[in-house]
């Protein structure tokens, strides 16, 4: 589970965004955006997305290959999963590491993750060589990356508390103290409560429930 903490556009002067967080907290974009650049004729359309995982990175893609048939290149770049392990660059047909590659490079430089961005590229007659080529795209990606919003999400950790009614008082001082965001409650004879709570902090709160006499803890 993932709880949104803040949102805000993210622009060239707002670098600050960026910083190193927990590993039960991480960056990424929450709409589509765009940006397009030029170099010598060549035109590179970008294209950022919030992605859960490669099944819908291959549903954009295909998508974009379709839509933009004509298009000489259609490169792309994302990183998937709160560890930012899962990460992949593709040149399609560029030479390697000139598209796929910078394009990587600014979402490790902003520390998203969960985000793919897409480069199309209509080739204007004028080749732009190695660096050239390597510039473009990081622009072009910088482009629309910088018309995103950017959000910071968590990890989260959905737990039940089971308990009788007269040990009410005592849980609730204790979800009061933590804040956890309340699912669900059924205040019976049985009563039982349904929390979410940061992956960090998921611990504490099951100790501490659980050192209430009667009180019983499952981490669903």
């Amino acid at each position: 589970m993932v709880r949104a903490e803040t949102a805000q556009r993210h622009s060239r002067a707002q670098t600050g965004l960026i910083g190193t967080y927990q590993v039960d907290a991480y960056l990424t974009i929450t709409e589509p955006s765009k940006g397009e650049y030029s170099e010598k004729r060549s035109k590179f359309l970008a294209f950022a997305f919030h992605v859960e995982n490669t099944d819908e990175v291959k549903q954009l893609v295909s998508q974009y290959e379709r839509e933009y048939y004509d298009a000489r290149h259609v490169c792309y770049a994302y990183v998937i999963g709160h560890l930012r392990n899962q990460f992949r660059a593709v040149d399609h047909g560029e030479p390697s590491g000139t598209a796929g590659k910078p394009i990587l490079g600014q979402l490790n430089k902003r520390e998203l993750t969960n985000t793919l961005v897409i480069v199309v590229r209509y080739f204007g007659g004028i080749k732009l060589g190695t660096s050239g080529l390597q510039n473009a795209y990081k622009q072009a990606t910088i482009m629309a990356l910088d018309e995103a919003i950017v959000e910071e999400r968590t990890v989260d950790v959905t737990m039940a508390a089971m308990f009788e009614y007269p040990l009410m008082n005592d849980v609730m001082r204790v979800v009061k103290e933590m804040n956890p965001r309340i699912l669900s409650q059924n205040f019976e004879m049985t009563c039982q409560l349904q929390l979410q709570i940061r992956q960090s902090e998921a611990s504490q709160l099951k100790t501490r429930l659980e050192l209430i006499r009667g009180v019983t803890v499952e981490i669903q």
